[in-house]
């Protein structure tokens, strides 16, 4: 090991008093004793006295071979004693000596002669336990070897924090000699590591005591320029002693392996975490705007700071499994901004398209590109050339320049094999450039929210026709019979791409008669429907007969057998003549009557069974209809939930009809505000009739 002067300078010899003392010659004890020529004891130092076990009173004016030396030994003493003061050379060495106590103790002493202002000679005795000697001997022959050749680099740095001490492995790590360490800072040495912070620390662990344990600090040294590297620093504060202050020492360990392997543990566990959340958050309905938000959402802040997402207008416009005309690639590409996202207020908003607008990209838009190409895009570091190509104009681009906009990449939204549109993300606060692992991360959250957008388009294509097919198997507007206001209302299910079985149906009869239906095939999809479409026209046939209500469900229930199906049905006959309906269920929800000036009721009615039992006969039940009066009847989509009693949601739908004044096209839209569930995956059907009065 490499060192420089000792831990202080004579020039502390000015500021006003000696050096503080070091406590080493205390820890040895060494022991002064003076002999005078004839071999007595004329001084006796207090270490003495701790080493040999006599006081001064004791040891002063007494033979030293007699008091300290066995008899075996006395002539050997002498001897030596006569060569240091004959010759006044010095002697060096351990010789067992006879303490007070009877005990032998072996101590080391250094002997030498002295001559005084009258000519006198006299020998002095430096002495110290041999054991304790040898221990700090072997103490620091350790140390040195220690820090010669670990790896780990050492260096010990003064009370200002210049290098007074490094090691052969931290040359080796700074490329930088000993000889260049010593007497410089940190700062001068190493320019280009985090040297401030580096300082700060040894600062604090000098003042403080407290050693600083496995910090990271990153930086490049003479030895490696090119690359980043990565220490591991421990400082400890150094004291003799007596508590003096004499330095820090520092620790530096090359973790840079380790480092970049956790670094890359950490952003591995990073990106499935992002792609767990992702896979919880995009998707969460069959809604292509939300879907397009969500995956924005997602993305910021962990991967981007600003992301943005454009779907091809053309996609959003053509049924699936219709192919998209190709575009010639040198034609602008048609985009729908959906959704934008950013981690903090920025200008790079106001350059991306707000969700909804159109925006034409020219064939020489990254942008454009990748949707044509139907490959991601990578732009690590961004220049002004770069932003001309990612921004719709000029204007644009002077907003992600002002925006601090450095790094770019844009991923296709592909589903079966076709480019939906493009996930586009920028950093700025980030100060990281987009790697080929971003790059994956992205495409794997594009390539589930493309399959997600795709399905979401899928289903409202298949909800539509579903719809189109249901609405065109029901009745137009109902007819409006002189002596009848009537209102329908028919809603598909929110949750379901499959057609219901639900219907109505208002049928002119002779006498000026009306009949009022409403039905509910039970179950769903083309069957359902197909099977309502048989009982409507069946229920129209049979009405022109003019039959009673029982008769004309039990002809429906045989053929609703032969279908194998079931359903559920109110049947009801208006004669205004007699102001009286007739009316019979088969395994449907009551009807509510609303008399004028009372509270509105559920009709008590034998609710029969479904048809499509067959063999049991229905029961008909006739009550007064007069002008004002209302007839409410509804299929059990309006009112039944997973989540509420029937009786609850029963009552429910009495206080919403209990408002009068209102049209009955307000009150059936009511209804299905106040009582629709988005969840349901049921349709509902609503006909409400009030008998107008007749003119004499």
């Amino acid at each position: 090991m490499s060192t420089a002067d000792p831990f202080g300078s004579a020039a502390d010899l000015t500021a006003g008093g000696p050096l503080p003392r070091s406590g080493l010659l205390d820890l040895l004890g060494v022991a002064a004793v003076v002999l005078d020529a004839e071999g007595r004891i004329v001084l006796w130092s207090p270490q003495a006295e701790r080493l040999f076990g006599y006081t001064a009173q004791e040891a002063l004016g007494q033979y030293a071979g007699r008091l300290l030396v066995h008899e075996r030994h006395l002539d050997l003493v002498i001897s030596l004693f006569a060569e240091v003061m004959g010759t006044g050379q010095s002697w060096a060495g351990a010789f067992p000596i006879r303490h007070k106590d009877g005990s032998t103790r072996l101590v080391e002493f250094r002997n030498m002669r002295l001559l005084d202002d009258r000519g006198d000679f006299y020998a002095l005795g430096i002495a110290t336990d041999e054991a304790v000697l040898r221990q700090v001997e072997r103490d620091v022959a350790l140390s040195s070897r220690l820090v010669s050749q670990s790896p780990i680099g050492l260096a010990v740095l003064d009370t200002d924090l210049r290098y007074l001490a490094v090691n052969k492995a931290l040359e080796r790590m700074n490329g930088v000699s000993a000889e260049q360490h010593l007497g410089r800072s940190v700062r001068e040495v190493l320019p280009f590591v985090e040297a401030d912070a580096i300082e700060a620390a040894l600062r604090q662990v000098l003042e403080s005591g407290s050693p600083l344990v496995d910090e990271y600090t990153v930086g490049r040294t003479p030895a490696d320029p090119d690359h980043d590297r990565t220490w591991s620093i421990s400082c400890y504060r150094l004291e003799d002693p007596g508590g003096r202050v004499l330095g820090v020492a520092s620790l530096a360990v090359d973790v840079t392996d380790r480092h970049r392997a956790a670094t890359e543990a950490a952003r591995a566990r990073r990106r499935l975490a992002i792609l767990a959340d992702g896979s919880a958050r995009i998707g969460t309905t069959l809604e292509v705007e939300q879907t397009a938000r969500e995956l924005a959402d997602v993305a910021v802040p962990e991967l981007a700071d600003v992301a943005a997402v454009d779907i091809l207008d053309c996609v959003l416009e053509h049924h699936h499994g219709v192919r998209r005309p190709t575009t010639p690639g040198d034609c602008p590409a048609l985009f729908r901004a959906l959704a934008v996202q950013s981690a903090y207020p920025t200008d790079a908003v106001r350059a991306a398209d707000p969700p909804g607008h159109l925006a034409s990209y020219g064939p020489d838009r990254l942008v454009t590109r990748c949707v044509r190409t139907g490959r991601p895009l990578l732009i690590p570091h961004v220049d002004e050339r770069d932003l001309s190509h990612i921004a719709r104009d000029s204007e644009a681009a002077a907003l992600l320049a002002r925006a601090g906009i450095h790094t770019y990449l844009t991923t296709p939204l592909i589903a079966r094999g076709e480019v939906l549109g493009a996930l586009g993300l920028t950093r700025a606060r980030n100060p990281l450039p987009f790697d080929e692992d971003d790059l994956t991360l992205a495409g794997e959250l594009a390539d589930r929210a493309a399959a997600c957008i795709d399905n979401a388009r899928l289903y409202q294509s298949l909800r539509n026709t579903a719809v189109t097919l249901q609405r065109s198997l029901l009745p137009g507007d109902p007819p409006q019979q002189t002596d009848l206001e009537i209102a329908t209302r028919y809603q598909p299910a929110e949750t379901t791409i499959e057609v219901g079985g639900d219907w109505f149906d208002v049928i002119p009869l002779a006498q000026d008669k009306t009949a009022l239906v409403v039905g509910d095939v039970m179950g769903s999809g083309i069957n359902a429907a197909t099977t309502m479409g048989r009982l409507r026209t069946a229920t129209s046939t049979l009405a022109d007969l003019d039959i009673p209500p029982t008769d004309v469900l039990r002809h429906i229930d045989k053929i609703t057998a032969g279908l194998e199906q079931y359903a559920t049905c109110a049947y009801a006959v208006y004669d205004p003549h007699q102001a009286v309906c007739h009316i019979a269920l088969a395994g449907h929800l009551p009807p509510v009557l609303m008399r004028t000036g009372e509270p509105p009721e559920l009709l008590d009615l034998p609710t029969g069974v479904p048809l499509g039992v067959g063999g049991v006969p229905f029961e008909s039940t006739t009550f007064g209809l007069r002008p004002g009066d209302q007839l409410v009847l509804y299929t059990d989509g309006l009112v039944e939930t997973r989540h509420h009693p029937i009786d609850e949601r029963l009552d429910l739908l009495l206080r919403l009809l209990n408002t009068p004044d209102r049209t009955l096209a307000d009150t059936c839209d009511r209804l299905l505000e106040a009582l629709r569930d988005p969840d349901d995956h049921d349709d509902v059907a609503v006909l409400i009739a009030r008998p107008r009065a007749r003119c004499p």
